[in-house]
């Protein structure tokens, strides 16, 4: 799901780098041992957890409402600040209808999220320290969330989850490192348990809060996603004693000797993948978007069982990806080492190609479906198809190109290179955004087709790259 927060390979092997420039024990000590690893532990994977369920349950319905009910003539007037944006917008990219509309305003929102945490890593490693960075945060996530119950707030309200996402995203995974001592092999561990922990809240929330807004009303959902990043803080205050220190002013920071010949080659070889990486969430986005406005109206959301007969509703497709994560990992990696253990392993880089293509085949389904359909409705066993392709795609990708980074980025410039690898996601979703406004203008096997070409032009990036970038990563 939200593959930026996902360990790779080598993290479950080797241990993140990132981490171990953190690296302070003091909580891992006066802490009491809860199976195996320190109590805090326990503590930030629930928090990461119900911050999660709160992120992708209002995400979940973010589109569907702008669609269906927002942006609409009699509702739209309510929004303070909407028709300034629009004008905005439209200044930039031209006339907007509601559903080109929307998926602008969906791009901006997803973009700026990942743009925020660059400058919350730098509050709290300068100013105010990991924890209260974090409190900010999830304070103004959950007063976004139920201020997106009011309407005329709507606006205000994306811009509190944006800071407060900011603030939380960037320092809560960092404490996790700081619960463990320099070389304790159980760092490997803990990052998998707090994997977890993203995937379970991603995978229950469009479950919850996608139905009750669906089915009890948008404003239900919302606030149940508030409910639960107060859940997520909450945990996060009982668990204060418990957690590590705040690291401020790091060494890293007051470093000055200019750069090593080969630390200048790691951070050129990074900047080289920022646009396929970019153009990769950019199509990878779609399936919280556009994907998510066909399931709606072109799918045959129907299940017959033995005579008992449902429909799935529409938020609860995104629950399937998150699902599909839990089941396939332990495969990919276990396919990895199987390679290894032949020689056969694939490099980094085409590992990260192959997930570009992944998103490819993953479009081409949707695009073979619509075909398929003709008029009518797609079965809903091409979206689960397609949702299993992208994720394996995910998984060639998103980890693998975080492990990246702390593989080959200068240990004194680490965290600065991994804002700058996730601000990918910044541009994806701004380009996400545009690429969804031509939903509208062209019919479903065409513009699956576009982002299918779009996912193949960043995998042959890639791949290309990889005879410049051989030396570079030493691969």
């Amino acid at each position: 799901m939200d593959g930026r927060d996902k360990p790779g390979r080598d993290e479950f092997m080797k241990g993140p780098r990132l981490v171990e420039s953190i690296g302070s024990s003091p909580a891992a000590a006066k802490s009491a041992v809860l199976f195996g690893h320190p109590r805090g532990l326990t503590y930030l994977f629930g928090t990461e957890m119900w911050e999660r369920f709160s992120y992708y349950g209002m995400r979940s319905l973010l589109v569907l409402y702008m669609t269906k009910y927002l942006l609409l003539s009699d509702h739209a007037g309510n929004v303070a600040g909407l028709f300034a944006l629009k004008r905005a917008l439209e200044a930039l990219f031209g006339p907007l209808d509601i559903q080109p509309l929307s998926s602008q305003i969906w791009g901006l929102y997803t973009g700026l999220v990942y743009f925020t945490p660059v400058f919350g890593g730098l509050l709290a490693d300068r100013m105010l320290g990991q924890r209260r960075t974090v409190v900010i945060g999830a304070v103004l996530m959950a007063i976004g969330h139920f201020m997106m119950a009011v309407e005329p707030l709507f606006l205000f309200a994306l811009l509190a989850l944006i800071l407060g996402s900011g603030c939380f995203k960037p320092n809560i995974s960092t404490q996790v490192g700081g619960l463990y001592a320099p070389g304790d092999h159980r760092r490997d561990r803990a990052y998998s348990i707090f994997y977890v922990g993203i995937n379970l809240g991603a995978f229950l929330a469009p479950l919850v809060c996608g139905t009750l807004g669906e089915k009890a009303g948008w404003h239900y959902g919302f606030a149940a996603a508030g409910v639960g990043m107060c859940v997520g803080l909450a945990i996060y205050l009982h668990a204060l004693p418990t957690l590590p220190p705040d690291q401020l002013e790091k060494a890293a920071y007051k470093e000055r000797r200019p750069f090593r010949r080969e630390e200048w080659r790691a951070v050129i070889a990074l900047l080289l993948l920022f646009v396929p990486n970019t153009l990769f969430w950019a199509t990878y986005e779609q399936m919280g978007n556009t994907t998510i406005l066909w399931i709606d109206t072109k799918v045959d959301r129907g299940i017959d069982l033995f005579g008992w007969t449902a429909q799935i509703p529409t938020t609860w497709f995104l629950a399937f990806n998150p699902f599909m994560i839990f089941a396939f990992t332990p495969f990919v990696v276990g396919l990895w080492a199987r390679q290894a253990e032949c020689g056969t392993e694939p490099s980094t880089i085409t590992k990260m190609a192959l997930g570009c293509f992944g998103v490819t085949a993953a479009d081409l389904t949707k695009a073979l479906a619509a075909v398929h359909a003709g008029p009518g409705e797609a079965s809903w066993l091409w979206v689960l198809a397609s949702i299993a392709i992208i994720t394996v795609g995910e998984l060639y990708l998103s980890p693998v190109g975080l492990s990246l980074v702390t593989k080959v980025a200068p240990a004194r410039i680490l965290s600065m290179m991994m804002g700058i690898w996730l601000a990918t996601n910044f541009t994806g979703g701004f380009l996400a955004g545009f690429i969804g406004s031509f939903w509208s203008r062209m019919a479903p096997p065409q513009f699956f087709l576009l982002v299918a070409g779009i996912a193949a032009i960043a995998g042959m990036m890639i791949f290309a790259s990889r005879w410049v970038l051989k030396d570079m990563l030493r691969e």
